[in-house]
């Protein structure tokens, strides 16, 4: 089978996704508890396979018998991963968004669609969830170059609608929720102009963090709940997660 998509920059850090990781384990780990094939795939991995080897230790947390299958469309970036393998638990293949044929219950997509058209975007989600087992997520996102902004939209088997859009963040260097405009997904970042929803959702959660500057001298973290909270008493349309948003994470619905 023929890889579908292109080869992308494939610069990575360790621990870089540890804040998607944290909450694909917390949100998808129903679904990997009770799949049938516990199969996950990491896609686009990139020069070097740490980030697959984090999340199948993190994944392995919620079920020991997990499987990790790294792939890239790069033959050399594959074959430099196999030092890293550990059949049949963690293995590295050619592939792009068909998925290699697998039929995983987790994609995790990161900073991946980031360095493709936006054009390409609708048909790389289909692509892949048309390939999760059922009950399976896709989780696609993109962060800075250290971890500390991410987003990321979780789409369920067979949609090419995300149900979410979450917002994540190292508090303690985090200015303002403005941030995170330029690593929004791929789907969202050239939507980001005055009247869009997505303007206007990072507008209002800027507003709402100003307004509770005075939290600041409780901490960045008792000022991101703050803020959280006062969004959804204010209607906006955040997810009510208190638990979550302690992490330094905040979710909307997608169409919000």
């Amino acid at each position: 089978m023929k890889p579908q998509g292109s080869v992308t920059r494939g610069t990575t850090n360790p621990n870089r996704l540890r804040r998607v990781d944290r909450w694909i384990s917390w949100h998808c780990g129903l679904s990997l508890r009770d799949a049938a094939d516990p199969l996950v795939v990491d896609l686009g991995y990139g020069a070097t396979p740490v980030t697959a080897v984090e999340l199948r230790s993190r994944l392995a947390a919620i079920r020991a018998d997990v499987r990790m299958v790294g792939l890239e469309i790069d033959p050399l970036r594959v074959a430099g991963a196999q030092s890293d393998a550990a059949p049949p638990l963690l293995t590295f293949a050619r592939g792009g968004f068909e998925l290699a044929g697998l039929r995983p219950v987790m994609v995790r997509a990161f900073n991946v669609l980031r360095q493709y058209d936006e054009s390409a975007v609708l048909s790389a989600w289909e692509t892949m969830t048309s390939r999760l087992a059922p009950g399976g997520w896709l989780i696609e996102g993109t962060c800075d170059e250290l971890g500390r902004i991410c987003t990321w939209a979780a789409l369920p088997a067979g949609s090419v609608v995300p149900q979410t859009l979450t917002l994540a963040a190292k508090l303690s260097t985090l200015e303002s929720p403005l941030s995170f405009a330029e690593r929004l997904p791929k789907a969202l970042i050239h939507h980001n102009v005055p009247g869009s929803p997505v303007h206007t959702l990072l507008s209002s959660f800027a507003e709402a963090w100003q307004h509770m500057a005075s939290m600041t001298v409780f901490g960045p973290r008792q000022r991101w709940i703050a803020t959280a909270r006062h969004l959804h008493e204010t209607g906006s349309p955040v997810l009510y997660q208190p638990s979550r948003w302690r992490l330094g994470e905040i979710t909307f619905p997608w169409p919000a």
